[in-house]
């Protein structure tokens, strides 16, 4: 497997934060009693604050693996002991900051039982700037290789906050452990559209290349008036969250999938197992949190169960 690229870059003026100095609680962990910065960084890219993008810090300790200072963490204690931010302080003096960091998937339980995998950008490496890139758009960037399994056209539908037709792209990339992350794009420009949807991608007819484009997170809001036979219409505001990653380009000549050197099928099956028994173990800890916290009886799995991978090379092609 080749080495992949999965990057994001962030810049702008610090929104707002929930960051904070935090310790280890957990007495079994080897950890227990370490210092750590954890929490999020709403970052505003453009000059209106309509386009907030959030990076999100769980585990961020002083010193890294190899002992040596980590300037994240001190970067991000400068913005807690000294950040300014939009909301608070107006964006005239608020923080400016660059995150340089990738995106990743939040995995979790619903309360159905069924798992979410929702995609975040994960905390990376943080610099506080004093000027930011004058092009709004260099400024919430993001570059991936993707294994694309499937690609869909969205017509237009104002009643669904659908202003323009586009194109989904679905498939996986990858961390930089190698572990395979199923994702969601768009493709809004008509070229780019035409281009994705003429490759007759399909599950069993996966294309790997490299594509990218840029973030945007925003809230946009529809206004609805309904007559009246008399007196005032009856007006109704709709909100939604906007959470898109934008293809704005992507490789003239896509990579070639099977080429041991680049990715092969087998090593995707395996990528795609790891992740079904990763996803299993986090539903067996919350199973379990849930047992003891009802006084219930424990998980099905139980404490020692492995759940046992599948083959997601079926009839259909890959599962993902």
């Amino acid at each position: 497997m080749q080495k992949m690229e999965n990057t994001e870059h962030i810049e702008g003026r610090i929104y707002q934060h929930s960051l904070e100095l935090k310790e280890v609680k957990n007495q079994s962990s080897p950890n227990f009693g370490k210092k750590y910065i954890g929490g999020t960084i709403e970052v505003a890219v453009d000059e209106t604050g309509m386009n907030v993008i959030p990076v999100e810090f769980t585990y961020v300790t002083e010193t890294t693996s190899k002992g040596a200072t980590n300037k994240t963490f001190t970067e991000l204690m400068k913005i807690i002991n000294n950040g300014k931010a939009w909301l608070t302080d107006g964006a005239e003096t608020a923080t400016k900051v660059t995150i340089d960091t990738a995106l990743a998937l939040n995995d979790f339980p619903a309360q159905d039982g069924t798992m979410v995998s929702q995609m975040i950008n994960q905390g990376g490496f943080v610099t506080v700037i004093d000027k930011l890139k004058e092009d709004v758009d260099l400024r919430h960037t993001f570059r991936t290789d993707v294994l694309i399994t499937n690609v869909a056209h969205v017509d237009a539908d104002p009643e669904k906050f659908i202003d323009e037709d586009y194109s989904v792209i679905r498939g996986a990339i990858f961390n930089f452990r190698n572990a395979l992350l199923p994702v969601e794009f768009v493709v809004k420009n008509p070229q780019g559209m035409k281009y994705f949807e003429d490759l007759d991608i399909a599950a069993s007819q996966p294309v790997f290349t490299k594509v990218w484009g840029r973030i945007n997170f925003a809230n946009k809001s529809v206004k609805e008036t309904t007559e009246s036979a008399f007196g005032e219409e009856a007006v109704n505001v709709r909100n939604r969250k906007i959470r898109e990653w934008i293809v704005t380009g992507t490789s003239k000549v896509p990579y070639d999938f099977g080429d041991e050197r680049v990715l092969t099928v087998e090593e995707v099956v395996k990528a795609q197992q790891d992740r079904e028994i990763y996803l299993a173990d986090i539903k067996k800890r919350r199973d379990e949190y849930m047992a003891q916290k009802n006084a219930a009886t424990p998980s099905a799995f139980g404490s020692n169960a492995v759940p046992t991978p599948t083959n997601n090379v079926v009839a259909g092609g890959f599962k993902f």
